[in-house]
């Protein structure tokens, strides 16, 4: 006998079932589908070819006119067409199609009438030595293509009836299949199905003892058992449900609060603006939280040598003056560990020892939550209890989650000052060099030409005194323009995300103090640029623009900007240009550049200056492909 095992293997299953009769129906009728092309296709390969056959009737009397009218011009082209038909005719055509149904009849005809345009064809072309084929020749060469025409059309009603009769079987499987469809969906699906249903609403109305019977065994069989088996279930567990409901309404409830005391502190968190606020405001919503009778959160730094108390509630107010700084292990609180988690201490009293304060405050509980960032220990939170705490895993995770959440907090609080500060001294180092380079230096030439001055008035020389005095003025000219200069940036502003109108102030005060003409291009559609990479972006064009006032000597400039494919400022001069690769540290020009260098880079932008004696200077400017939009606060600059 089969084992158990084995016949298991062997039944059928619904998907099986399915496969095979869709499988045997699909093979038929691709088979009867197939049939009918491959005939459709033959029919008209074969039309085509009884169009070309006939055509060949018209060369043949054409060629014929032709010899006698004497028209012997045309007779070789129209030799080739009929020579061109003869060999489509015998090669076929895929692409048309054009293909003849070949039997021993088609190709003797069609051999006999190659035969005798063979003989023909030197005839009409006037071949030495042989007269042009008389009529009754022409006659009987279009008789004979006219016998491989029909030959053709008669093997194209065989192919005719063979469509019909593939086109029928089509048919009469299509209506076959769907009859057996029907009985077979019935059998194998509906009435399982049906059963099923009924058990449902059975089940529906409260009759717990419905069963479901089915004589198969594929999965709607295995589906009836589940069936059964889910019934005798709900029938044994219909008593407990009530309770096993309100378990379930309590769990999602206890989660609930949990969730919305996480968005509580998530939310609380990100408003925070200052250290001192957090901190208490943190404290107040823990305490109500975690149902706490005191709340407290003290700081510690990298040493954890100390624990300075930001902020508390519900502590006494002796007890918070005594512990606002706190030594490790001076009492239970100033003990956390970053990878220790949450301890739950019993504070008892010790007969032998005096108790600690808190234990003589009332307080019989001590929860502490370390807040630590990333295995950092930043402060601890200490959560104090007059009873017997009864914080589960759960509560003590929801507990640590939110004390991350204030560790997060506070070290982005930390973050922005540093970076706050990062920033203000880079500005003030800028705003050196911007000095340095320009009224410094302008001040040191007008103290040398003050003592040259001094000098030639001590000589009484007029001529050398008036020369210094010129130089002065010069000086004290050059170094209010750079003053001016300095101002404009300063005061450089922008708004409504748009860079177009702060370039074109920007280079109308530069046509007023320099003279030289100046030209904006803009072809901006692309993503508007933030306000801080704007800021950067005028200070590059404002040093461009002074470098071509103190060094260019040109007549013009021009700027262009462009936002497709990515945001791109280009400044041209038509000024006498430097040799951009020789090495010239000290010149103010490369002090400009190393500027623009440095703020292009704050902006993640690409630089590009290239110049040549005598034929102007061109600065490139190219941002990113997608402009940052979180940089550091500029503040010097939203402050001007």
């Amino acid at each position: 006998m089969t084992p158990p095992v084995a016949r298991r293997r062997m039944r059928w299953n619904l998907s099986a079932k399915i496969t095979l009769f869709a499988g045997v129906f699909l093979l038929l009728s691709l088979l009867a589908v197939g049939a009918t092309l491959w005939t459709a296709w033959n029919l008209q390969g074969g039309a085509a070819a009884v169009n070309e056959a006939g055509r060949l009737r018209m060369l043949s009397y054409q060629l014929a006119l032709s010899a006698a009218t004497g028209q012997r011009a045309r007779l070789p082209g129209e030799a080739r067409q009929l020579q061109g038909s003869l060999d489509l005719l015998r090669n076929g055509d895929s692409a048309r199609p054009l293909l003849v149904p070949w039997d021993p009849t088609i190709r003797s005809r069609y051999a006999w009438v190659l035969r005798v345009w063979s003989g023909l064809r030197p005839r009409w072309l006037g071949a030495p030595g042989t007269r042009p084929p008389s009529r009754s020749e022409v006659d009987a060469f279009v008789a004979g293509i006219n016998r491989l025409v029909m030959a053709i059309e008669h093997r194209l009603d065989f192919w005719n009836t063979m469509l019909h009769t593939a086109q029928l079987a089509l048919a009469g499987l299509v209506v076959f299949g769907t009859m057996l469809m029907f009985v077979a969906g019935y059998l194998l699906v509906l009435d399982p199905v049906g059963r099923l249903s009924r058990g449902v609403v059975a089940l529906a109305r409260g009759d717990y003892a419905a069963r479901v019977e089915v004589g198969t065994t594929d999965e709607l069989g295995e589906l009836a058992q589940a069936f059964n088996r889910m019934a005798g279930q709900l029938q044994g567990v219909h008593d407990e449900l009530e309770e096993r409901v309100r378990l379930k309404t309590a769990d999602l409830s206890t989660e609930q609060r949990r969730l919305a005391a996480l968005y509580e502190v998530s939310a609380l968190v990100s408003r925070a603006q200052d250290l001192p606020s957090l901190a208490e405001s943190f404290v107040r919503a823990l305490q109500r939280i975690a149902g706490a009778d005191a709340a407290v959160l003290r700081w510690t730094d990298d040493t954890a040598r100390r624990y300075v108390l930001l902020a508390a509630e519900g502590m006494p107010e002796s007890l918070s003056d005594d512990e606002r700084c706190l030594l490790p292990g001076a009492c239970y609180c100033g003990q956390a560990e970053a990878r220790s988690g949450t301890r739950v201490v019993q504070l008892l009293r010790d007969a032998q020892a005096a108790p600690p304060a808190c234990v003589g405050a009332g307080f019989t509980t001590l929860v502490c939550v370390p807040v630590a960032t990333q295995q950092r220990l930043l402060g601890e939170v200490d959560l104090l209890y007059r009873d017997a705490s009864r914080a589960d895993p759960a509560q003590q995770a929801l507990l640590e989650a939110l004390a991350g959440h204030m560790a997060a907090a506070m070290e982005s609080l930390r973050g922005a000052a540093l970076e706050r500060e990062a920033v203000v001294a880079r500005e003030r180092n800028l705003l050196a060099r911007e000095l340095h380079d320009s009224i410094a230096q302008a001040l040191a030439y007008m103290k040398i030409q003050l003592q040259l001055l001094r000098g030639a008035l001590h000589a009484g020389d007029a001529a050398r005194s008036a020369k210094a005095l010129d130089d002065l003025e010069h000086g004290v000219r050059d170094s209010l323009v750079d003053v001016r200069e300095l101002l404009l940036h300063f005061r450089t502003r922008t708004r409504d995300e748009d860079i177009e109108p702060a370039l074109r102030v920007t280079l109308h005060k530069f046509e007023l103090q320099s003279g030289i003409a100046a030209q904006l291009r803009i072809d901006a559609h692309g993503q508007p640029l933030p306000p801080d990479v704007q800021i950067q972006v005028l200070h590059i064009v404002q040093e461009a623009l002074s470098n071509v006032r103190k060094h260019a000597q040109a007549r013009r400039v021009e700027l262009d900007v462009r936002s497709v494919p990515r945001w791109s400022f280009e400044l041209r001069d038509d000024g006498v240009g430097f040799d951009a690769e020789a090495p010239d540290a000290d010149s103010a020009a490369h002090v400009g550049q190393h500027i623009m260098r440095e703020r292009a880079s704050t902006i993640g932008a690409a630089l590009h200056i290239a110049s040549r004696p005598g034929h102007g200077t061109r600065v490139l400017l190219e941002l990113a492909a997608a402009p940052p939009r979180s940089l550091p606060p500029d503040e010097n600059d939203h402050a001007r």
